[in-house]
């Protein structure tokens, strides 16, 4: 097996890259992670391994040193590489009845990096479906306090306790804020006057992740 670490070090070496990129690559929050590995201290799965023959464009079996001269795989003219970054996972944001949002600072997700948003959420509910946010996709937000009328938003309401994410109108020479759902059989959430220093937007969504179905 000491033959895979050391191959993994050639091949990221021969691809000009650092370990801190391998290492993003690779999901490792812990940069260190890929010293420790081409050192032999770290024992690697098969799936990990998959990974890594990924990430550094080769093969499982060469990595290992199995197969000398195995044949290129052709790369379609078609597909491009995604650069990735993570994102902050800040809980679950409700797509139906509001939520408790809590702030899971542990938990990142893994995103192109044409995304420019500080921060994602996981939707739940089925409140968004017209907009295709469906229950469990992944909710991209870029921070700011206030959105165009029609925009969606991640907006907390009941002084900072829950969140939700609706789409946005608001009407300040009526003192009106309306959060409409994507979904006819969910009503509107309205609050007027003394009501308003109940919500606060956390930003706007601009993007989302969704498995396919």
């Amino acid at each position: 097996m000491l033959q895979l670490y050391s191959n993994i070090k050639t091949r990221r070496l021969e691809l000009e890259m650092t370990q801190s990129e391998l290492a993003e690559k690779m999901g490792y929050a812990d940069k260190s992670m890929i010293a420790k590995i081409e050192k032999g201290t770290v024992d690697l799965p098969q799936s990990k391994i998959i990974a890594f023959a990924k990430a550094l464009q080769t093969t499982p079996g060469k990595l290992m040193g199995l197969i000398e001269n195995e044949p290129e795989i052709p790369v379609p003219t078609n597909i491009y590489p995604i650069e990735l970054k993570r994102f902050p996972m800040l809980g679950k944001i409700a797509c139906g009845k509001p939520k408790y949002a809590n702030e899971d600072r542990e938990s990142y997700i893994m995103a192109g990096t044409n995304i420019k948003a500080d921060f994602c959420l996981r939707a739940s509910g089925d409140s968004m479906i017209n907009a295709r946010i469906l229950d469990g996709d992944i909710v991209f937000i870029r921070k700011q306090d206030m959105v165009e009328n029609g925009e969606i938003a991640a907006v907390i309401t009941n002084d900072n306790s829950e969140a939700t994410l609706k789409r946005v109108f608001y009407y300040p020479e009526k003192s009106l804020l309306i959060l409409k759902p994507e979904n006819p059989a969910y009503e509107d959430f309205i609050f007027q006057n003394e009501e308003l220093n109940e919500v606060h937007i956390l930003g706007k969504a601009i993007a989302f992740q969704s498995d396919v179905r």
